[in-house]
């Protein structure tokens, strides 16, 4: 069927164009993120081929970023072409910092570089804060088995009460906070800035962020302290 010059689809053929069942496109439709068809009688419907695009984003949104309709809906109000935009770049940003973390550190290694007992080792994997495969360590997880061996080595350790576990007081508080720096990422910059020089961006800032959380932890101590004093005064 044609209207106003463009070909409209009926939805076995739109089924057949994005790649996606026909119930699963009725069931978009009344959730609403898909607008309404052309109706050219009570039981026949034509759908623009502008949806096959919409459908698949919809699909993709739904496997790989694992979002519910609800958030799906609320993304695609916004616009499609935003929707694309920041697939695009947290693809971008992932693959990107993939390419770091595929060298590999075997447990063998680490345990006669670091000194660190198997055993926090794998109670550490078992809080997700080392995340090893069967080839070993990443390099930040390496990183942080180093930063650990220092913290040991400095008298950190069980026999005054340290464990691994005081490790999930940083771990939940940067969830948090990274949660907040990719919706700020997101929201200012897809389809603003180009996806490489994002990427160039986060590069070029680790190193500062590194240094001003130092600080500010530092400062944050000092403060607490103060106030613990200020408290016993």
């Amino acid at each position: 069927m044609s209207g106003s010059g463009v070909e409209l689809l009926r939805v076995g053929e739109l089924a057949e164009a994005s790649g996606v069942p026909v119930p699963t496109i009725k069931h978009y439709l009344r959730e609403g993120l898909l607008p309404e068809p052309v109706k050219t009688s009570r039981n026949m419907s034509y759908y623009p081929p502008e949806f096959v695009d919409r459908i698949r984003l919809i699909k993709r949104l739904q496997e790989e970023r694992f979002m519910p309709l609800k958030a799906i809906k609320g993304v695609l109000d916004e616009g499609p072409e935003r929707a694309t935009a920041m697939l695009e770049l947290e693809d971008r940003i992932l693959d990107r910092a993939l390419v770091g973390e595929r060298a590999r550190t075997g447990a063998a290694e680490v345990r006669k570089r670091y000194g660190v007992p198997r055993e926090v080792l794998d109670r550490l994997a078992a809080l997700e804060v080392l995340t090893p495969n069967s080839r070993g360590y990443s390099p930040s997880d390496v990183t942080i088995i180093e930063a650990i061996s220092r913290f040991r080595a400095g008298g950190y350790d069980e026999e005054i009460g340290f464990t691994v576990y005081d490790t999930l007081r940083y771990k939940t508080a940067l969830e948090g906070l990274v949660r907040q720096e990719v919706d700020i990422v997101m929201n200012r910059l897809a389809g603003e800035v180009e996806p490489e020089r994002v990427v160039e961006m986060l590069e070029a800032g680790a190193e500062p962020l590194r240094d001003l959380i130092a600080a500010l932890h530092t400062k944050l101590l000092v403060a607490e302290l103060e106030r613990h004093r200020a408290g016993r005064g």
